[in-house]
């Protein structure tokens, strides 16, 4: 079974077995407009919760990419190195930054399921 979990912070994490893959929501993609560069983090490299592990930079700003979940970076989208507009055109899909197994598997729980996620990007500024 696979789950799209969502932070407040604008990351999706979507578990499969015991790896999670993660990446920008459309949400936020669609706030930055098009997307110019990703520092991608370094395979093996642990992160906590909440540590930013990713810089996005796009035509209006650049933004920091938190991690969702505490745990190790297995794998990194490097096809966004060559064309990080991936992101902009398939966000939840090729547009993937990175993988990771959280130390905490059952932590992925507590994170914004999509119904919480689209009341919170629905809301009132």
């Amino acid at each position: 079974m696979t789950e799209t979990r969502f932070t407040p912070d604008h990351v999706w994490a979507r578990l499969e077995g015991s790896m999670a893959t993660v990446g920008l929501t459309d949400f936020a993609q669609r706030q930055l407009g098009d997307i110019t560069s990703v520092q991608l983090p370094g395979i093996g490299d642990l992160w906590m919760e909440n540590q930013n592990v990713v810089v996005i930079e796009s035509t209006k700003t650049a933004m920091d990419l938190p991690m969702p979940l505490e745990g190790r970076i297995v794998a990194v989208n490097t096809a966004l190195l060559d064309n990080p507009a991936l992101i902009n055109s398939d966000p939840q899909g090729a547009g993937w930054v990175f993988r990771m197994t959280p130390d905490h598997q059952a932590e992925f729980a507590d994170l914004m399921d999509a119904a919480a996620y689209a009341a919170l990007v629905a809301a009132p500024k």
